[in-house]
C-alpha cells in the first residue's frame, strides 16, 4: 500500500470527471427527479468510492448476494445511497428499473440502504456511526471463518462527529483487523455547517494513526488515485486501514458544490433538474 501522502483539505479536486462518472451523476439527478427528494449533493461527494470499489476491488457475485467468500462494503453514510443504487443495478444486483422508484411505495429503494429489502446492500445503515462497528462484527467473523475476506465501510466526516465511531477505532485496532478498510468521504461540510465549525477533526490523518490504523489520503474524486490508494490485501502488520478520501460535497456541478441548501431536497423543480444536467455537460 502506499505511504500516507498530504493532501490540501481545502482545494477543489483537480481531478476531471470522465464519462462514466458523469453518467452516474445523471441517473442520481433523475432518480431525485422521479422522487422528488434526495441527498443529492452528499451521493455526488461519494460517487468515485464507491465506482473504484464496485469496479476494481470488491469480490462478490451479484447473482448470489449472500455468496460467503464475498467481501462486504458498507455504506455508513446511509444519506448517500443515491450514489450507491446506480452501480448496484448497474452491477446486476436488481433490475434497474427499480431506479426509478426510488423512494416510492412500490419500490425497494429507500432514502437510506435497507439490508434484507435492497440486494447487495450488507446493513441498514443511516443512523449515523454504527457502520464501523458492523464492520468490525463482519471482519473478526472473516477471520475466524478464514475466508479471505475483507470488509470495506464507508463512513463520512460529518458522522465522525458521533463517539461511536471512535470507540469502534479503538476495537478495531485491539483486534488487529487487518482485512478491514475504512474510508472517509472528507468533503468537509455536514448538513448545517463545515465540519470545522461544527466540530473539527483535524488533525484527521493522525487521529486515526493514533488509534493503530494504517492511514492514506487520496483526492477522492480522482479514480486512478483511489486505485492506487485502496490496499488490495490485507495490511501484513494486521493494522485495519483508513483511507481518508478529499472530496468535495455536490462534486460534478459548480452551483451544487458546498452549497448547503443541496444537502437534501424535499422537492426539485424541472428547471432545477435541466440546469444540474447541463451543469453535467460542462467540463
Amino acid at each position: 500500500m502506499p505511504g500516507s501522502r498530504t493532501v490540501n483539505s481545502h482545494a477543489r479536486s483537480t481531478a476531471p470527471l470522465d464519462e462514466r462518472s458523469r453518467e452516474l451523476r445523471r441517473v442520481i439527478v433523475r432518480m431525485v427527479q422521479a422522487a422528488g427528494r434526495g441527498h443529492l449533493a452528499s451521493a455526488f461527494s461519494v460517487v468515485e468510492i464507491l465506482r473504484v470499489l464496485y469496479d476494481d476491488v470488491l469480490r462478490y457475485d451479484p447473482k448470489n448476494p449472500r455468496w460467503p467468500l464475498r467481501d462486504r462494503c458498507l455504506l455508513s453514510k446511509g444519506h448517500g445511497c443515491l450514489g450507491l443504487y446506480p452501480i448496484l443495478a448497474e452491477k446486476g444486483f436488481f433490475d434497474p428499473a427499480e431506479l426509478w422508484k426510488f423512494s416510492k411505495r412500490d419500490g425497494i429503494l429507500g432514502g437510506h440502504p435497507e439490508y434484507g429489502k435492497v440486494p447487495g446492500v450488507e446493513a441498514s445503515t443511516g443512523s449515523l456511526g454504527h457502520g464501523l462497528s458492523i464492520g468490525i462484527g463482519f471482519a473478526l467473523s472473516a477471520r475466524h471463518d478464514r475466508t479471505g475476506a475483507r470488509v470495506f465501510v464507508v463512513i463520512g466526516d460529518g458522522e465522525s462527529d458521533e463517539g461511536s465511531v471512535w470507540e469502534a477505532a479503538m476495537c478495531a485496532s485491539k483486534h488487529c483487523l487487518g482485512n478491514l478498510i475504512a474510508l472517509t468521504d472528507y468533503n468537509k461540510q455536514q448538513s448545517y455547517g463545515s465540519t470545522s465549525e461544527v466540530l473539527d477533526l483535524e488533525p484527521l490523518a493522525d487521529k486515526w494513526r493514533s488509534f493503530g490504523f494504517a492511514v492514506t489520503e487520496v483526492d477522492g474524486h480522482d479514480v486512478a488515485a483511489l486505485r492506487a490508494a485502496i490496499p488490495a490485501a490485507p495490511d501484513p502488520a494486521g493494522r485495519p486501514t483508513m483511507v481518508i478520501c478529499h472530496t468535495v460535497k455536490g462534486r460534478g456541478v459548480d452551483f451544487v458544490e458546498r452549497d448547503l441548501m443541496w444537502h437534501h431536497k424535499n422537492k426539485i423543480s424541472e428547471d432545477e433538474v435541466r440546469a444540474l444536467l447541463a451543469g453535467l455537460d460542462t467540463p
